[in-house]
């Protein structure tokens, strides 16, 4: 961990054996603390990404961010599961969702459910994995008897409840709710307030147990502030304004200082200790974990 907090960074890029070797040691060196693989058609397959990220590291952690639980048949799921766990020496965290791209579930020739039934799928998915975990005739067995901690990522109100249900991490997106297979768009600050005080109102007593996650959207370390906001204003077509974006935690703007700061801000207001970084912030963000150090 770097101070109080842990970091991640999400693996978009799918590369040659060698490029995805490299900047996976290259994460590990510069400090994550957590390297994932995004499941995403287009993108590297989770498992044997990390599979392979585990042959050539030594101390991160491997997460799953998130897989698309629709898309995988539970118990297939759950060998595919406990076996990445073992070959990795026990380093698996396993994020799961619901799934929201509808491209995708056309281009793998799927129906695409309402949220609705997507989460009774995951719900269904979570179940059965646990069910597989605490079966002694299950093989591969999981490295700790109850299974990689799991991190369930969202938005909406079933959704995050099953999190606290089941989950060690709680992921937020930093999202707001759009129609089933609409393009995210960014939460506002007094959004992410809604969604994290609902979770704590609903977490009691298991809330010193769970880790808040959150997904950054944009890094950009600067020596003008006001500059970089403004870039990002203008890249989000000026849907929010630069005081806005000052307040969001998923946008991490400004001198390494002034993002480890705001990082300190964000957990004493939000709660977040975990935070995943895009894999094209990958260098940018070097910086911010040096300061932390």
């Amino acid at each position: 961990m770097t101070g109080d907090f842990r970091f991640g960074i999400n693996m978009l890029v799918p590369d040659s054996r060698g490029a995805w070797t490299d900047k996976c040691r290259k994460a590990e060196d510069l400090g994550f603390d957590v390297l994932s693989a995004a499941d995403h058609l287009g993108m590297a397959p989770p498992f044997p990404a990390l599979v392979l990220a585990g042959a050539v590291t030594e101390r991160v952690k491997l997460n799953t961010f998130v897989l698309n639980a629709p898309f995988y048949n539970p118990v297939l799921l759950a060998r595919d599961v406990t076996g990445t766990d073992q070959f990795t020496d026990g380093r698996l965290e396993l994020g799961l969702g619901a799934g929201y791209v509808k491209e995708e579930f056309e281009a793998a020739g799927m129906p695409f459910p309402a949220a609705r039934e997507r989460v009774d799928q995951l719900e269904r998915t979570i179940h059965e994995l646990k069910r597989l975990y605490a079966d002694p005739d299950h093989k591969p067995a999981p490295v700790r008897p109850g299974g990689p901690p799991l991190l369930l990522g969202g938005r909406g109100d079933r959704m995050l409840g099953l999190a606290v249900e089941h989950a060690d991490i709680i992921g937020f997106t930093g999202t707001t709710k759009t129609p089933d297979g609409a393009p995210l768009a960014g939460a506002t600050v007094e959004e992410i307030d809604e969604r994290v005080a609902f979770v704590r109102a609903k977490l009691g007593a298991r809330a010193s147990e769970v880790e808040f996650n959150l997904l950054c959207q944009f890094v950009k370390v600067t020596n003008d502030r006001a500059a970089g906001l403004a870039e990002v204003a203008e890249l989000a077509g000026g849907r929010r304004t630069v005081e806005q974006l000052a307040e969001l935690p998923t946008v991490l703007v400004g001198t390494a200082a002034q993002i480890a700061d705001q990082l300190r801000g964000h957990r004493e207001r939000f709660g977040f200790t975990y935070f995943t970084i895009l894999e094209p912030f990958l260098d940018e963000f070097a910086p911010v974990l040096e300061e932390l150090k």
